[in-house]
């Protein structure tokens, strides 16, 4: 496949004597093409099984499912199983997938998301659904399905990769069954709480981690989260000068900061990884996005240009990655 170029223009510049200063060369990416069809078709695959809720049939195949995608792709996977339990007490079986890019390498990178979905559409505009589980395909399936092909693309690319490191690919299980009662931020992102206190191997570690959540939806706007922006400033302009130099500003916006968002990062943070959360805003209001916790969060509402966006920033800045 050849090599997707970015072309940036450039204005010139004048100079004294009525002269003017040619324009700088316009940036080329070394990263390959992120394929949003096929992102899109993941995020598809996973809702096809129903809603990925806990101790559910379909969460269980659904994590075979994704297991398997990965390996396919070549990639050295870690399962971390693990018991649990609700905010209720409802005890729980959850399972953290690891999917690994050059095992071997030192220097790592994380990029993560949680796979698990929503069991309760507690904020759809129609009370008489509050209690039914939703397909999660933003909230959930949109991260897997760009990891996925995060993990093709690598694979694909191999033997004329440039990747300098290790990513790992990790799928949170457990984030989603958490309650907003301003008093039970413990009962959210359960899986990446177990994994930053007792890691898929002894001694791992990374130069830093990227959770993405909700990052297939339409009218969608990246603000810089205000954890991210205490716990690892700089990984925030990494991501976000990634973005805008292979033209996707519009989606990461520096135009205003997000609000503090508890997510898997933060886990991953007090882990002592510094970890960013790409998480999804509504670009007409600035908050989560219309589908968030309602039946209509489904492959219908998932919107191929914003899995491109996203996508492509991943690949530029893993393959820029020294």
């Amino acid at each position: 496949m050849k090599k997707l170029l970015y072309l940036l223009a450039l204005p010139l510049f004048l100079i004294g004597c009525g002269g003017s200063k040619p324009a700088e060369a316009a940036y080329v990416s070394s990263a390959p093409s992120f394929n949003e069809d096929s992102a899109y078709q993941y995020v598809a695959d996973q809702c096809a099984f129903g809603p990925r809720t806990m101790n559910s049939a379909a969460h269980d195949s659904c994590g075979n499912y994704i297991a398997e995608k990965f390996k396919s792709f070549g990639c050295t996977i870690y399962d971390q199983y693990a018991d649990s339990k609700l905010h209720d007490g409802t005890p729980i079986k959850m399972r953290n997938i690891i999917a690994s890019f050059n095992p071997e390498a030192s220097a790592r990178i994380i990029i993560a998301g949680h796979w698990d979905s929503r069991p309760w559409a507690d904020n759809d505009p129609d009370e008489s659904v509050h209690n039914t589980p939703i397909d999660g395909a933003n909230d959930g399936a949109s991260s897997i399905g760009v990891m996925l092909e995060i993990a093709r693309q690598l694979y694909n690319h191999r033997d004329s990769s440039k990747v300098h490191v290790g990513v790992d690919l990790i799928c949170w299980d457990a984030e989603d069954a958490g309650v907003s009662d301003g008093q039970s931020e413990s009962s959210w992102c359960l899986g990446s709480q177990y994994w930053s206190g007792k890691r898929h191997f002894d001694g791992y570690t990374a130069r830093y981690g990227i959770n993405l959540d909700m990052v297939g939806g339409n009218n969608t706007v990246f603000y810089r989260e205000m954890y991210s922006m205490t716990y690892a400033p700089g990984i925030v302009d990494k991501v976000w000068a990634a973005a805008g130099r292979i033209g996707y500003g519009k989606y990461f916006s520096y135009d205003e900061k997000g609000g503090y968002i508890t997510d898997d990062h933060l886990e991953v943070n007090r882990g002592g990884i510094q970890c960013v959360d790409v998480i999804g805003s509504d670009t007409n209001d600035g908050g989560f996005p219309a589908t968030w916790h309602t039946m209509n969060d489904n492959i219908k509402n998932i919107n191929k240009s914003t899995l491109k966006a996203v996508g492509q920033t991943m690949l530029e800045v893993i393959w820029t990655e020294q």
